[in-house]
């Protein structure tokens, strides 16, 4: 059984984690016409915002109530019905994603209860706009709490409760931080390719997909409706996608009856011909020959693909669900994990990762650790360690901003799946050294004559 090892430090020089409040952010960022807004300081907000607009080089909408140091003693109630008011006023915006920062957690107030206030005294001027609560510490947690704890208090909100009348072929989709723009936009036409109608909360494929608007658009464009999330009760099925996504869903069963079916992971083989039967069974129907032929390439990627990963060691720092992700990934091609460290010990997927130990922690750890290994697999701010150790790269997560495409980057599914087993046979294969005969035999440098030993055919 694999070991949790505590976080032991007192402080991260070198960070692994972003936090809660980023992670409520980007889930309100699938929202059509929405706008993200910290309840907190300037800073928090600048932050997170460098932050995204680095990851995705995109103009991100997101704003702050801007708190300074009267109302951090007095409290920021205020400056949330100010913010809020001026956002209607001048955005328009559909739904207002409300995410507490640690400023005004540490210091208790009572976020809700100031936003049911303003709701009631400000009932016409907010006609049209749902104002949705986060409770988002940055001091608890990190993106992929921030993640889950905003699509529940969407789904707590909006969605309409009750048992209501079924759509056969709708069925909703909780994805997880981790899927990228490219995911969620190919895990939509596979459920498509199945007759089926699937409504995905949230949405970042319509909202950071890229895409130039013909005009200014202040809010997000594209991503779910809050008309799709009030009616996500008559859908058929839901389907999880990450263990940190369980709490939505068995929310949004309690409040109108829709099963869900968890998967821990969609990458592999395994995984991806588990949910190709859900969506056959659902809709009645076969696998499309174009899913079938996917299917192949994957087993044809996966026959050329493992003898690059046979033995290899592998480093991996990441947030718990992509962490198992990957981990069961290079585990399935024959790999080694000689490193393991993640942001928080919150989630029970943790003991569920193949490994010898988890090590809560950060960068650092991850360097000392991932000593020796063939891959180190983290997001951008893994580079230096990269570089010190002289092991190759492989990035992942959030933030990935010293490269582009990162979001249109496959990772699920029979495609994604291979796509995962070339990057990383290719990450391999650039950095293969071809063996010398001193290093394939010890004794035969010892064995020869003195001038063979010093000439430049011996050396190389």
């Amino acid at each position: 059984m694999v070991r949790i090892l505590p976080l032991t430090k007192a402080a991260a020089v070198n960070p692994l984690k972003s936090s809660q409040p980023l992670g409520a952010a980007l889930a309100f960022l699938g929202v059509d016409g929405a706008m993200p807004l910290f309840h907190g300081s300037q800073g928090c907000t600048s932050f997170a915002l460098v932050l995204f607009v680095r990851h995705f080089k995109e103009a991100i909408p997101l704003q702050t109530t801007a708190m300074d140091e009267v109302a951090t003693i007095l409290g920021g109630a205020d400056h949330l019905e100010e913010a809020i008011l001026n956002l209607k006023a001048r955005t328009k915006p559909t739904l207002i994603g409300v995410c507490t920062t640690a400023l005004v957690e540490a210091r208790g107030e009572d976020c809700a209860g100031d936003i049911a206030n303003i709701r009631l005294k400000r009932r016409e001027e907010l006609a049209g706009t749902e104002v949705v609560l986060a409770n988002t510490p940055d001091f608890d947690g990190a993106i992929e709490e921030g993640w889950a704890k905003a699509v529940t208090a969407m789904i707590e909100r909006i969605t309409r409760p009750g048992e209501q009348a079924r759509q056969p072929k709708k069925i909703v989709i909780l994805p997880g931080w981790n899927l990228t723009v490219a995911d969620i936009e190919h895990l939509r036409e596979m459920v498509e390719s199945f007759g089926l109608k699937p409504v995905i909360l949230p949405d970042v494929s319509g909202s950071l997909d890229g895409t130039v608007p013909d005009r200014w658009v202040t809010t997000t464009y594209g991503g779910t409706s809050v008309e799709d999330i009030r009616e996500l009760g008559t859908a058929r099925q839901c389907i999880v996608i990450g263990e940190h996504m369980r709490r939505p869903a068995e929310l949004l069963q309690r409040l109108t009856g829709v099963p869900y079916v968890l998967f821990r992971s969609l990458t592999g083989l395994k995984e991806t011909d588990r949910f190709v039967s859900l969506l056959s069974a659902v809709s009645g129907a076969a696998a499309p020959a174009g899913v079938r032929r996917r299917r192949a390439q994957l087993q044809d990627a996966l026959l050329d693909g493992h003898f690059h990963f046979g033995g290899k060691k592998i480093a991996i720092a990441a947030e718990p669900d992509q962490l198992y992700q990957l981990a069961s990934f290079f585990i399935g091609m024959g790999s080694e994990i000689a490193a393991a460290v993640t942001t928080t010990d919150m989630s029970k997927i943790l003991e569920e990762v193949p490994a010898q130990s988890v090590q809560i922690g950060d960068l650092g750890d991850l360097e000392a650790l991932g000593a020796g290994a063939d891959l180190l697999v983290t997001h951008s701010h893994g580079r230096q360690a990269a570089q010190r150790l002289g092991i190759p790269l492989m990035r992942v997560g959030f933030p990935i901003f010293d490269r582009l495409g990162s979001q249109h980057k496959l990772t699920i599914l029979y495609q994604g799946t291979r796509d995962l087993i070339f990057e990383v046979a290719n990450i391999f294969e650039a950095n293969r050294h071809a063996p010398t005969p001193e290093a394939l035999d010890p004794l035969r440098k010892r064995e020869m004559p003195d001038e063979l030993r010093s000439s430049p055919l011996a050396r190389h």
